[in-house]
């Protein structure tokens, strides 16, 4: 596996889930949070595959900024964009990231992870993470932001590279050739894709997770 593209999606499940008690306020406690119930959601037998992924993407949805996310990611093209086409490009970005590494999070073997320091300036935060492969050690930084008093996470740096700036660069030469209306559908043919790669329900089971 490329290092460079795990996401926050992946590397956010790769976190030791032994802590008791999680202070919520913090970043570090959101991130914690929302690793605990992702793991919960992996490790629950009674659930076929759909359902857990339901569960999981929820927690997906409720632990990332996909607002901040597609605004960084469609950098200048974002003032351009109408109200209609953003809030398409939100919908469809955070599935597309959704679908993209739907496999890395069920595929998810109690990696161990390693925490560094949190340091927090104003509403916005970073929570440095070291991950332990059989390859090496990965450095991992998620950047999260303060909304209305709670941390959402908005972008992750995996060795320096910005999981942002790298779809914003790919997004980029899209638009100015295709225009936003080629972006979405772009997208929305990725997303396709991904779905029909998916293995059948039950081909993939909770066992070994």
């Amino acid at each position: 596996m490329n290092r460079r593209f795990l996401t926050p999606l992946f590397v956010i499940l790769l976190v030791c889930q032994g802590a008791v008690a999680i202070d919520y306020s913090t970043p570090r406690g959101r991130v914690q949070d929302a690793i605990s119930r992702v793991i919960a959601v992996l490790k629950d037998g009674s659930l076929d595959r759909e359902a857990r992924w339901e569960r999981i993407a929820a927690v997906i949805d409720d632990s990332f900024d996909f607002r901040s996310m597609s605004q960084s990611v469609l950098a200048t093209h974002w003032k351009r964009a109408t109200p209609e086409e953003r809030e398409r490009f939100i919908e469809f970005f955070s599935r597309y990231i959704e679908e993209t590494y739907r496999s890395k999070i069920e595929s998810y073997k109690d990696q161990e992870i390693r925490f560094g320091g949190e340091v927090i300036r104003g509403d916005r935060a970073v929570v440095e993470t070291v991950i332990v492969t059989e390859g090496g050690e990965i450095p991992v930084n998620f950047k999260l932001k303060n909304n209305d008093g709670q941390w959402y996470a908005y972008d992750v740096e995996v060795e320096g590279t910005s999981l942002v700036a790298n779809y914003q660069n790919t997004f980029a030469a899209i638009v100015k050739n295709e225009g936003m209306d080629g972006l979405l559908s772009d997208i929305e043919r990725r997303i396709q894709r991904y779905r029909e790669a998916q293995p059948e329900d039950g081909a993939a089971s909770a066992e070994g997770i």
